[in-house]
């Protein structure tokens, strides 16, 4: 087993197309977006496997001699194993988790107690660590956040196992694994996945994991340009079941209406696959202006599905008054918005549109899509927001 620190990145996930219309059947246009969750793993000789989470406020520590001692054989041998029901709830035992423990909360610890005890449990003892997970990432918004965390605890443990070798050379400030590596940390993540969402579908976990945009969990993932955004959280609480099943309702009461929306963004979502395939490192102001109207258009076909909100209108409002272009990301009805940010835009005017967003109420971040997937960091290479972050944990 490895003994040096890991330090371990994953991004989000932005939806830029195909939101309700993937439910059915249509294609998802999913992207890598450039906020991360930060991981910090060290071993230690304390006898403890110790969890911090402050995003969420989790501290948590158990003791690797009694979890040595437990019945692990609910835990399969082999291949990677798939979290059951039964599995989840003998996990809840293992845990120790207060009956009056959040959600959330409980959920995040269970998928880390699920990756360490399966990934961990093929070496001669467990091993104890000390385990730190910081993210820029909202968490419940829909940009993929409890992903990111799946596939940093998986990659972090496959490394430190030496189930994967640490592709971290002297010298490097970050580095990626083989594409064969980054399979088997894609699919630890997607169990991890499971035992948060029960049946996730598998695009949060590989965009994560690869850093590319993926019309679907099983078509190939391409890398598309880095492409600045404002990425705005309007922190409208949405339920995305309710959202589903209201665009489901409509689709049966207006089939000639709705299902050619469907099959208009279903559409879109291939447009814009085309046109991010074709800008590679040299984007036009023409290739601008078709993903400014794409979106125009996806999002005025979202708001007829109805699942726009006011908060959103405001926030595309907002924007449009500044000459730029923005629709809703993810499930809708509140939640998070994109908008575009092309070359050329002086800062000063970007600092404005921030202020006006974040004067109505929102959150706002200036970030970017098509972002590296998971990565492993040297101690130097992370920016000291993130140093300060991990180390006051």
């Amino acid at each position: 087993m490895l003994s040096e620190v890991l330090l371990v990145s994953a991004p989000g996930k932005v939806i830029l197309h195909g939101e309700h219309a993937v439910v059915h059947g249509k294609v998802a246009l999913a992207v890598a977006l450039n906020l991360r969750t930060f991981l910090r793993l060290q071993p230690h000789s304390n006898g403890k496997v110790d969890l911090s989470l402050p995003n969420i406020g989790i501290k948590w520590a158990w003791d690797v001699a009694r979890l040595q001692l437990l019945d692990t054989s609910f835990l399969e041998q082999g291949d990677v194993t798939t979290p059951t029901p039964e599995l989840v709830e003998k996990l809840k035992e293992v845990a120790g988790l207060p009956d009056d423990c959040a959600v959330t909360e409980s959920l995040a610890v269970l998928a880390f107690l699920y990756l360490y005890l399966s990934i961990c449990r093929k070496q001669r003892a467990l091993p104890s660590l000390d385990i730190a997970v910081w993210s820029e990432l909202p968490h419940g918004a829909g940009l993929g956040s409890s992903a990111a965390y799946s596939v940093c605890l998986a990659a972090a443990l496959l490394t430190v196992c030496e189930e994967i070798p640490n592709p971290l050379k002297d010298g490097d400030c970050v580095n990626r694994w083989t594409k064969e590596d980054l399979e088997l940390i894609n699919k630890w993540a997607f169990q991890g996945e499971r035992v948060i969402h029960g049946n996730p579908s598998g695009v949060d976990n590989a965009v994560s994991t690869w850093g590319r945009f993926q019309c679907g969990p099983s078509s190939s993932p391409c890398r598309p340009p880095a492409l600045q955004i404002l990425l705005t959280n309007t922190k409208v609480p949405r339920n995305t079941r309710t959202l589903v099943a209201g665009v489901r309702n409509r689709l049966l009461k207006f089939p000639e209406i709705v299902a050619p929306l469907l099959t208009s963004i279903d559409a879109i979502s291939l447009e814009c696959e085309r046109v991010l395939g074709e800008m590679g490192e040299a984007p036009a102001p023409e290739q601008y202006l078709v993903l400014e109207e794409l979106i125009d258009m996806n999002q005025h076909h979202l708001n007829a599905l109805g699942v726009g909100h006011a908060s959103l209108d405001q926030l595309c409002q907002v924007t449009r008054a500044r000459g730029l272009h923005s629709k809703l990301t993810g499930a809708g009805g509140g939640g998070c918005g994109i908008t575009l940010l092309k070359p050329g835009l002086e800062q000063p005017e970007v600092e404005a549109t921030k202020q006006a967003l974040t004067s109505c109420g929102f959150d706002c971040w200036e970030t970017s899509i098509g972002a590296p997937g998971v990565s492993i960091h040297s101690a130097t290479s992370l920016d000291s927001r993130v140093q300060q972050a991990l180390d006051g944990l």
